[in-house]
């Protein structure tokens, strides 16, 4: 029996959201020490503690975040979804002309290559993951998270390429409309902007 049409359904419904494989625990570690630093900057600042290393912490707090906490990887109805450090990228799925995990999760659509660090294997696995990898295969027991993306994604991708009834690299693909989407990440831009600011207005306090 057909599932029922959830009226919350639609393009833009995620299907599935892929967790990240690396660079985490880096990110807080960076963003912690680097926010117990502005404290005590701020603390200290009338005891001589120098404004431009709060200031300088304050930045690298920043860049941790938007480089390694916030990147997220998501797929919905049509749409693959990368959230990158200044931007967030729609690749329309039946658009994608081919995709591979290896230190990053790379893919091709519109003629163009994009990247995702949320997935990726190490450079010994990615030098030794067999050239066969990505086909639709369903998870297998003992499969690595990376080989269970790759699976999923390609999978995603056939489905969406026959729905749409084109071939991986076709005219028909490659004429398909809005095949990538990209959206300024206006927030981590301006926090980026702000306390660099911040920093070169330090050195002349």
């Amino acid at each position: 029996m057909a599932r029922l049409q959830d009226e919350r359904d639609g393009p833009d419904t995620v299907v599935e959201r892929f967790h990240a494989t690396s660079g985490r625990v880096s990110g807080w570690l960076a963003l912690v020490l680097s926010s117990l630093v502005v404290v005590a900057g701020l603390a200290y600042l009338d005891d001589g503690f120098p404004p431009w290393v709060a200031a300088a912490a304050l930045l690298v707090a920043v860049l941790s975040w938007a480089a390694m906490l916030r990147p997220a990887l998501w797929a919905t109805e049509q749409h693959l979804v990368m959230r990158n450090l200044v931007e967030t990228v729609h690749i329309r799925l039946a658009a994608v002309e081919e995709l591979a995990v290896r230190q990053v999760l790379a893919v091709r659509a519109a003629d163009r290559r994009w990247v995702s660090t949320v997935v990726g294997r190490s450079w010994r696995k990615s030098i030794t993951a067999g050239r066969g990898g990505g086909e639709a295969g369903g998870a297998r027991e003992g499969m690595s998270y990376p080989d269970f993306v790759d699976d999923r994604l390609h999978e995603l991708v056939d489905h969406a390429r026959s729905a749409a009834g084109v071939r991986p690299g076709s005219r028909e693909q490659l004429a398909l409309p809005d095949a990538v989407r990209r959206e300024p990440a206006w927030l981590p831009i301006g926090l980026v902007a702000g306390a660099s600011l911040v920093l070169v207005v330090s050195f002349f306090l």
